[in-house]
């Protein structure tokens, strides 16, 4: 991720009035009563969500949030994928009460995912989206962000925002919603400079 894309975001925020958006979708993440083992992270067969899955395993870990380690459900599972990339679409359709099912959709949800999504709020599942304007999938969210915007950076940007965030989430929506502008404030500063926004080893995804 670079700097001068994260700061860019901050007018695309403004002007499409949704960071009020990204904040409830991270204060929803952060304080969502799953467990650990009930956060399934799934994406369109076209696009599956690497850099977010990546992300909140770092930060599940740095953050000792245990409860924020994601499972990547994929469409489609080659064959001798490791077990932590294994994982196919009969997670997603067994989904429990009290999960969490958050999709990621750059492009819009097909009908398949839609149903399985569907199926498993209706079983007690909070379902949270990213997505590139899918009205279906926002409608069927809990929370949700949609991207106005068709540039799959910004996406990626606000998908980082939420996992960057969402660890530290507290009773107060304030308190938050000053980490998104932190987090903004200092990219700002930093623009141009490209790199990741904190230290750490390649995430294992």
């Amino acid at each position: 991720m670079r700097y001068d894309e994260l700061s860019a975001l901050r007018p695309l925020l403004e002007a499409a009035g949704i960071e009020d958006d990204v904040v409830e979708l991270a204060t929803a993440l952060g304080s969502a009563p799953h467990g650990p083992g009930g956060l399934l992270i799934v994406g369109t067969p076209q696009d599956e969500p690497w850099h977010f899955t990546a992300h909140l395993a770092d930060e599940s870990r740095w953050n000792d949030r245990p409860d924020l380690e994601p499972t990547l459900v994929r469409w489609n599972v080659p064959a001798g994928a490791p077990a932590h990339l294994a994982v196919g679409l009969e997670r997603l359709e067994a989904a429990r009460r009290s999960e969490t099912v958050f999709v990621v959709a750059p492009t819009q949800a097909s009908e398949g995912l839609l149903e399985r999504v569907a199926d498993a709020r209706r079983i007690g599942a909070l379902v949270l989206s990213v997505h590139g304007g899918d009205p279906q999938l926002h409608q069927l969210a809990h929370e949700s962000v949609g991207v106005p915007d068709t540039r799959a950076s910004y996406l990626e940007i606000v998908q980082h925002v939420v996992s960057e965030t969402a660890p530290g989430q507290s009773a107060s929506r304030r308190s938050l919603r000053a980490r998104v502008n932190r987090l903004l404030d200092t990219a700002q500063g930093l623009r141009g400079v490209g790199g990741p926004a904190r230290g750490g080893s390649r995430p294992r995804w």
